[in-house]
């Protein structure tokens, strides 16, 4: 009789792509922690900057997580709340109100929904990188401006200029005031915090640096009994106020439409431009799948079409919180959406903890954040290389700073495209036999040469002629000698727009007069 001997069945392992997603899950757990942490403080502080309630700043961070995190476009950027945006929210807030504002972020979300369907993404890398850097710089100075009253627990004026003018006076009453020094101390101190900790590398890695310092300030405000204002809270729920006809109505009012329709196409530009840039930054610093640039601005779209139905603040894609997460390790798009779900738990169990938080500390973490927007390391090499470059940037950052944010932008933009045409618009002019003898004689038996009076002087035109470089070509025209012939080759141009053709025409025709001291060889249009 034969006996069989059954073993146990063996533990299965788990196989190799089961071992990844689960090592994969680990990952964005930690890296969404890292995000949520690195989130809370800045969602809080854009929307107290932007004179809104703070709750609407995780409303906005939760819908950048939840919703645009789960959309295609980039996998590990990380969308939210924007300091580049906070002034410009802040006097849209003022010019048109609160009920307003969800208003324009929606109209600003259906146009990038649009703009992404018709594949104008992969057109924002054309934007010229000064006028980028020096949009981001004009709103760093704005926005440092503006957070230094708040640095005191004082009110500030108004507009850029209105706020660098007063800080005199600022300064003259933070003297004078014990409790503005008090929150001066917080302020500071919140800075000095953001600046050093960085340094301690192993603790960074663990807590990064803005939560540090606003709870370290928020504890010594606490235990020391200062007399400095703190974050008014009103609840998730109560702030959440989807716009309604009439906010829509009151954007259309005579006086304001032009305005609002400026105030929109600013957010879209910004808001786009920011999201996109950010995310040729992340994408330097991942091996994983690079963004597909038009899927991106449409997931931004969806995200601020949401928060304008919401009410809340515009959002972008934010590079400090996307390169915690990629510094921190995540993989996959499921860490930005666990950090939504974490602001999410936060502002509907904890709304109470935005309460002890004080001003003047979230004020140190958006100045420290506006200093970071001023290109201080790039302006040097950018001006000895680069110094067109550099013109436009400083004037873009100057014109927000003394107008505002889309006419600021607007003029940058316009200031690049002429750069451009006048450095590719070269026009060079060849003159040969300008330099001939009085006379000429015979020479080897040869016939006797024609006076030099009479021989033709060739001009050949080489590159690009546009109206930008006329009035140099035709002074070198109108400087050759009058009582010689002149042929005019055009054959080396290879573009001449219609003034230039025209204008070498009208010279043309006046040099020729009754007797012919100018003849062409060559069409007025180059081939």
């Amino acid at each position: 009789m034969r006996r069989f001997r059954i073993a146990p069945p063996r533990p299965s392992r788990p196989s190799i792509p089961s071992r990844q997603r689960l090592s994969d899950w680990r990952a964005d757990f930690t890296s969404s922690l890292v995000v949520f942490l690195v989130a809370v403080p800045l969602c809080v502080g854009v929307a107290v900057a932007s004179g809104v309630p703070a709750e609407l700043g995780l409303v906005t961070g939760i819908v950048g997580g939840l919703l645009t995190g789960l959309l295609p476009g980039s996998s590990l950027q990380v969308s939210g709340p924007a300091a580049g945006l906070t002034v410009l929210v802040y006097e849209a807030v003022q010019e048109y109100g609160l009920g307003t504002l969800g208003a324009l972020v929606l109209i600003a979300g259906v146009l990038q929904l649009a703009m992404g369907a018709l594949r104008l993404g992969r057109w924002f890398r054309a934007i010229s990188v000064a006028v980028v850097q020096g949009m981001l710089a004009g709103i760093g100075l704005v926005l440092i401006a503006g957070q230094l009253y708040a640095l005191v627990d004082a009110r500030a004026p108004g507009n850029g200029p209105a706020n660098l003018g007063g800080l005199p006076d600022l300064a003259m009453d933070t003297a004078g005031s014990g409790s503005a020094q008090a929150a001066l101390a917080i302020g500071a101190g919140t800075i000095a915090l953001l600046v050093l900790w960085p340094k301690w590398q192993q603790a960074a890695r663990v807590l990064p640096a803005p939560l540090v310092a606003v709870a370290l300030a928020t504890v010594a405000v606490f235990v020391l009994d200062l007399p400095v204002a703190r974050v008014e809270v009103a609840g998730l729920l109560e702030v959440v106020q989807p716009p309604g006809g009439a906010d829509f109505a009151r954007l259309t009012e005579a006086g304001a439409l032009a305005g609002a329709l400026g105030t929109v196409l600013a957010f879209t530009l910004i808001a786009s431009a920011e999201s996109l840039f950010s995310a040729a930054a992340v994408d330097r610093l991942h091996d994983g799948p690079k963004t597909d640039y038009d899927k991106e601005l449409m997931a931004q779209g969806a995200g601020n079409t949401v928060c304008g139905l919401l009410g809340a603040l515009p959002m972008t894609a934010v590079i400090v919180r996307s390169a915690a997460n990629v510094h921190a390790g995540a993989r996959t798009k499921a860490s930005r959406v666990l950090h939504g779900v974490w602001l999410l738990v936060f502002a509907a169990a904890f709304p109470a903890a935005l309460g002890v938080v004080p001003l003047a500390a979230l004020a140190g973490v958006l100045v420290h954040a506006g200093v970071k927007l001023l290109p201080l390391k790039q302006w040097r090499p950018l001006w000895r290389e680069h110094r067109g470059e550099a013109v436009v940037l400083a004037a873009t950052a100057v014109a927000i700073v003394a107008t505002n944010m889309f006419e600021g932008v607007l003029l940058g933009l316009l200031m690049a495209v002429a750069k451009s045409a006048w450095e590719t618009s070269h026009v060079h002019l060849e003159i040969v036999g300008l330099d001939e003898p009085s006379a000429a004689g015979t020479a080897m038996g040869r016939a006797p040469a024609l006076p030099a009076a009479r021989r033709p002087i060739r001009v050949r035109a080489l590159g690009n002629a546009t109206f930008l470089r006329l009035p140099k070509l035709l002074d070198q025209l109108e400087a050759l000698p009058k009582d010689r012939e002149v042929e005019l080759d055009l054959t080396g141009l290879r573009h001449l727009d219609h003034a230039c053709a025209a204008a070498l025409g009208a010279w043309e025709e006046q040099r020729r007069g009754p007797d012919g001291t100018a003849r062409k060889e060559a069409p007025s249009v180059a081939p």
